[in-house]
């Protein structure tokens, strides 16, 4: 991958060196990956600079030879490869596309392809004013390097040139540059925050990303030193959605249905990137920190340019494709398994049917994924479950039924920010999992009750069908669980039993074993109580984090529930505990809470519960009889919200907002249906961020 953005970067390259007659110049390092034999005193190559629009030549000595290599391109079989890509991921040409540019060698190529392709065949997009309808290219200047402006408006015009609309988004460092050993990783996070608010502006729902073969074999080498297991070594995905945090997507009507990011160029290699370019006489950037060792995926990609013979090369893509067999055989199981033997309630916990499931008879891969995803679901969170936590919980739900852990004799479980125990009545055969409270509190965002109209007249998606058409490829390819060759394998594992049937020689395990070990020397994990989530006996009843919500607005509640309140003349209202000129306090559900309501519901003093309030300009009749109708309205709503109350799990009512005023009285719990005055007009609804299952995703 072309760095921190700072440019995006798989291998048709055994393919593609064909019979086009177009003569372009490749450099030296993948020169040197062709072991050719030359007769000159220098090599001479052509390198785009950064900064410039024109090609300076650079001298490389090489001890006995000048030559230049003649490579013929055929262009058409590698817009053919791309075409049949883009077919994979649902798409066609006639769909609204983003594309994310940094200007290198990578994106250039991704643009060209992706333009040759939107003009071309039955369905080709039209054109206006020189530019492809439907084709945005987004440039992000990062502004962590003085010439990054003046780099993005040269790629910007080059982008152009091929017909395609530019859009030249900044970073804003708000908290300052991010440190040096951080820099990359806060650069990407920065990166695809703009990608997806340019997309939502533009109205585009696919992003399209120049990640290659080359790129997965770095991820590789970089996931075996950090100790990934098998569905890290997948590398990244084919196709998959990311899902805006942005709270105007989550009021009522309205959907999140998140953006597609597509790879397509994943079986294309780095070589088949400069060809391209070359071929097509694509100037591009090279960025300087590419070059930096202070980089971990720089340092690998060094030492993999020095193993990069033919055999190494297929041997560790072939690999990496096994790696994603698995992959796509666990996702697809553990989709299954959501839809077979889990239920979400409207208050935001899931449960799940163990005898539907039967854990005991899904393999431990399977099983931890669907588990995780099921977590990541309710919590809105990716908290990574590992080592002995992850057996512990493994442990948990294959005691059936589940009414304590025969190891533990432990009947609840806490773990990435969830709550799990037996489901009320079911006698240990339903695993309940909600929200545990002792989870850091996500920011809250006001909205504007006019943001609400604005943003509910959808624009016209196409991303359900194009979602669905790519799903059709996908079930097509799903593996048998005879082709899956590291189901039950670790980190330590996956190599040798690739050794073992053939897939890498001894050479190809020896010199990724070195790689491997070169690398996690660089790597220092992180401290175990972040890596390995503590077992809690009993969630925390505390309701000490809070929000402000005021009256006509809204606020994202916990990243789960959008809570709204609607705002109503003061003349209308009738209550003695609600100001509707100030703000209410919302928190978590507490016990308070609910022994408050079976007070108020049994309660034959009223007064008792609500402190006096008067009111000098209105006479003392008229006072007490709005007292009394307020009373018996709130007296009333307790009655029923304590009904609705006992169908929800004690442990689920912990995680259920509540509204309460400035003296900390009880004025709503919208789940429920709890309300003190009539005219108090608040709905809360169950609106994740992430969807179950985290979206659509494939590693075809």
């Amino acid at each position: 991958m072309a760095g921190a953005g700072l440019g995006f970067s798989s291998s048709l390259s055994a393919q593609s060196r064909a019979t086009a007659g177009i003569m372009v110049r490749i450099p030296v390092p993948l020169l040197k990956r062709r072991k050719l034999k030359f007769a000159g005193l220098n090599e001479v190559f052509r390198i785009r600079v950064a900064g410039c629009g024109v090609s300076s030549t650079r001298l490389y000595n090489c001890g006995s030879c000048a030559a230049e290599e003649r490579v013929s391109v055929d262009m058409e079989r590698y817009k053919e490869a791309f075409g049949r890509r883009m077919a994979v991921a649902g798409l066609k040409p006639h769909h609204s596309i983003a594309v994310g540019v940094s200007g290198g060698p990578d994106s250039m190529a991704l643009c060209l392809l992706t333009a040759a392709w939107k003009t071309d065949g039955p369905y080709a997009a039209s054109q206006s004013d020189g530019y492809v309808d439907g084709l945005l290219a987004i440039i992000v200047d990062h502004r962590l390097r003085a010439e990054s402006k003046e780099e993005a408006h040269i790629v910007s015009r080059r982008v152009s040139k091929m017909g395609i609309r530019c859009e030249i988004a900044e970073c804003n460092w708000s908290d300052g540059k991010p440190k040096q050993g951080h820099l990359q990783e806060a650069a990407r996070d920065m990166r695809y925050q703009i990608f997806q608010k340019v997309c939502i502006q533009h109205q585009i729902d696919v992003l399209l990303i120049a990640h290659h073969a080359d790129d997965q074999a770095e991820l590789l080498i970089l996931r075996l030193s950090r100790g990934s297991g098998v569905l890290g070594l997948a590398g990244m995905a084919f196709a998959s959605q990311l899902f805006s945090t942005s709270t105007v997507l989550h009021n009522e009507g309205s959907n999140n249905k998140g953006l597609l990011l597509v790879r397509p160029l994943l079986h294309f290699s780095k070589e088949d990137m400069y060809k391209i370019c070359q071929a097509s006489n694509q100037d591009w950037v090279e960025d300087p920190t590419n070059r930096s060792p202070a980089y971990a995926r720089n340092r690998i990609r060094m030492s993999l340019g020095n193993l990069s013979s033919y055999t190494f090369q297929s041997e560790i893509q072939e690999l990496i494709s096994s790696c994603r067999k698995t992959r796509a055989y666990v996702d697809h199981m553990s989709n299954e398994l959501i839809d077979q033997a889990v239920n979400i309630m409207d208050q935001g916990y899931a449960v799940i049917d163990l005898m539907v499931l039967s854990p005991s008879k899904v393999p431990d891969m399977c099983l931890s994924k669907f588990i995780a995803l099921v977590l990541q679901f309710v919590s809105q969170k990716h908290r990574t479950v590992r080592g002995a936590t992850s057996k512990r919980l493994l442990d948990y739900v294959r005691t059936f039924p589940c009414k304590a852990s025969l190891s533990t004799l432990q009947t609840s479980f806490t773990v990435a920010g969830c709550y799990l125990c037996p489901s009320p009545g079911s006698r240990g055969t339903k695993l309940l999992v909600c929200c545990s409270v002792n989870c850091h509190l996500p920011s809250t965002i006001e909205v504007n009750n006019s943001d609400f109209d604005r943003e509910q007249k959808q624009y016209p998606s196409m991303l359900d069908e194009i979602i669905a058409e790519g799903k059709s490829y996908v079930d097509q390819f799903v593996p048998d669980v005879v082709d899956v060759k590291f189901l039950d394998m670790t980190c330590q594992s996956v190599l040798a039993e690739a050794k073992r049937i053939g897939i890498i020689s001894e050479s190809t395990h020896n010199n990724i074993t070195l790689l491997e070990r070169n690398e996690t020397k660089y790597f220092k994990p992180e401290n175990k109580v972040h890596l390995e989530q503590e077992i809690i006996e009993n969630p925390s009843t505390s309701a000490s984090e809070s929000e402000l919500l005021h009256p006509g607005k809204a606020c994202y509640f916990m990243d789960r529930f959008m809570v709204t309140w609607n705002e109503r003349p003061l003349s209308y209202c009738s209550s003695l505990v609600i100001d509707h000129r100030t703000a209410a306090e919302v928190r978590y559900m507490a016990e308070s809470d609910w022994l408050y309501l079976a007070k108020l519901a049994r309660c034959k003093n009223l007064h008792d519960l609500v402190p006096q309030i008067t009111d000098a300009d209105s006479e003392v009749e008229q006072i007490a009889r709005k007292r009394k109708q307020s009373l018996e309205y709130m007296q009333l709503s307790a009655i029923k919200s304590l009904q609705s109350l006992k169908s929800i799990p004690v442990a689920a009512r912990r995680s259920l907002p509540v509204l309460v005023n400035h003296e900390g009285i009880l004025l709503t719990i919208p789940s429920i249906g709890f309300q003190c005055c009539p005219c108090l007009i608040v709905s809360c609804a169950f609106r994740p961020r992430l969807p179950l299952g985290g979206g659509h995703s494939s590693f075809l």
